[in-house]
């Protein structure tokens, strides 16, 4: 029978099937950070368990890490300095490969591990973070997992679930000028909803999605969750089997040939049934910025403010109405009025190489708005160095932005890099929710290119017009 991407990644790893649909799936690779483990390690601690392929992961710290030069002398919260001493400590317990702060590997897990080769096309990768459904875009299934799920696969190399639904998000036509992989990614959700992939399997097809690199790909895989999928695919082809080659651990000689070979076979046959589908025209994308506090809650830059009334379930227009008021936004304001505090480029969704790129030349030769303070957060200490190699750093702080070291960073909130209550940020992270970036904080989501442009404007603002 003819079969999508997903059930054939799904098909190739099931041990075992219970009468009642739950699966024994067989998995290949398990990223792990300092956050989500430490009672995963302790569980196979109290039960006497070794872990069952050390090699088959690799763990390094990235969200409590600060991104300030001192990091490596100074770390005043004693939460995650615990945190980052008991991932260096279980890791050397049970031989896991661990990437410490000091080596130019480090970085956010979700950046480092296409970025190592670590992530290959038909395999299974899971790892305590729900954005690891970015894995997904070199062909990938991947999808975030809980503490005690962690502790299984540690000590089984498996993970028990049932087959997820299929949806093809499939993208015709061509991109407008200055619209990008996290503009479609945001009309996506806001479309469907963030409930509208539940249970669902997600494979993004057309030639709008080829045309993206392997890092836009990326983006668009990463805030595939925030739609309520459990991963997000995008299938294997010669720009995937480009990316890969050459990387360290990436299949080399004769293993490489067989790879490709196999990485070949791995796309949806054309009678593939899905069971939903979603049709988007490309050419209906403008740039996008979030106006609330969910990902949904995303408009074209050159919309106004929407209205409670604007929505005719009465949930929703109570859901709009605290968000305008967390917010601190009217309906019926022009986005583009909307003044901003800082700009934060950065995060698993928008910190690779290609993203500091596309912010670097909207800012080269400009300076920040007088009242906005501005950070860029590279993804891993390999793109920090590939950015100053072409000078990219040099042309952020030019214009007034700070220069950071790896980390999540302002994504997340777990480290020092926070908002404070009221200020409003232009931020290229993949959530808005109220808090997320520090208690009171506002924040607005959008593309690099939009995010830098903000930042020299001092208020949203759309890049097709911006000079």
């Amino acid at each position: 029978m003819p079969r999508t991407l997903y059930d054939k990644i799904w098909d190739a790893h099931v041990v075992h099937q219970y009468p009642n649909g739950d699966c024994i799936l067989y998995i290949d690779r398990h990223l792990v950070q300092e956050v989500s483990s430490p009672q995963a390690f302790e569980g196979l601690i109290q039960a006497g368990r070794a872990l069952r392929r050390p090699q088959a992961a690799l763990s390094v710290p990235d969200h409590n890490v600060p991104t300030t030069s001192d990091r490596l002398v100074k770390i005043d919260d004693p939460e995650s300095v615990a945190q980052l001493e008991m991932l260096v400590k279980n890791t050397k317990r049970f031989g896991m490969p661990y990437i410490p702060m000091d080596d130019e590997r480090q970085g956010i897990v979700h950046v480092i591990g296409p970025e190592l080769g670590l992530t290959l096309p038909g395999t299974t990768l899971v790892c305590g973070d729900s954005h690891t459904t970015t894995h997904g875009a070199l062909g990938a299934l991947a999808f975030g997992i809980g503490t005690s799920e962690i502790e299984h696969v540690m000590a089984t190399q498996c993970h028990v679930m049932r087959r997820s639904k299929t949806m093809r998000v499939n993208i015709t036509g061509k991109l407008g000028a200055g619209v990008t992989a996290k503009d479609m990614a945001l009309e996506v959700i806001a479309r469907i909803g963030t409930a509208g992939a539940t249970g669902h399997a997600v494979e993004y097809t057309g030639e709008p999605v080829r045309a993206l690199s392997i890092e836009a790909r990326m983006t668009l895989c990463n805030l595939t969750i925030e739609a309520g999928a459990r991963t997000g695919m995008v299938a294997p082809d010669d720009t995937t089997i480009a990316y890969i080659k050459g990387r360290p651990l990436a299949p080399k000689g004769e293993q490489w040939d067989k790879a490709v070979a196999y990485w070949r076979t791995l796309y949806s046959d054309p009678d593939a049934k899905f069971d939903t589908t979603v049709e988007i025209d490309a050419s209906t994308i403008a740039p996008r910025v979030t106006w609330g506090t969910s990902p949904e809650d995303s408009l074209p830059v050159t919309a106004v403010v929407p209205a409670p009334a604007d929505y005719n379930d009465v949930n929703k227009r109570a859901a709009v109405e605290r968000s305008l008021a967390y917010m601190g936004l009217t309906p019926g304001e022009q986005l583009t009025d909307v003044k901003i505090d800082r700009v934060f480029i950065g995060s698993c969704t928008n910190s690779r190489i290609e993203d500091l790129r596309a912010a670097a030349n909207i800012v080269k030769g400009k300076r920040l708005a007088k009242h906005v303070k501005a950070m860029v957060v590279p993804g891993s200490g390999l793109v920090k160095k590939q950015a100053e190699r072409e000078g990219l750093d040099r042309i952020f702080t030019a214009a007034g932005f700070e220069w950071r070291e790896p980390g999540c960073s302002m994504c997340v909130g777990m480290n020092p890099d926070r908002l404070e209550p009221g200020e409003r940020c232009a931020a290229t992270s993949n959530r808005n929710f109220e808090g997320r970036q520090g208690k009171g904080g506002r924040t607005h989501l959008m593309s690099p290119a939009m995010a830098a442009a903000a930042g020299i404007a001092g208020h949203l603002v759309d890049v097709r017009g911006f000079a």
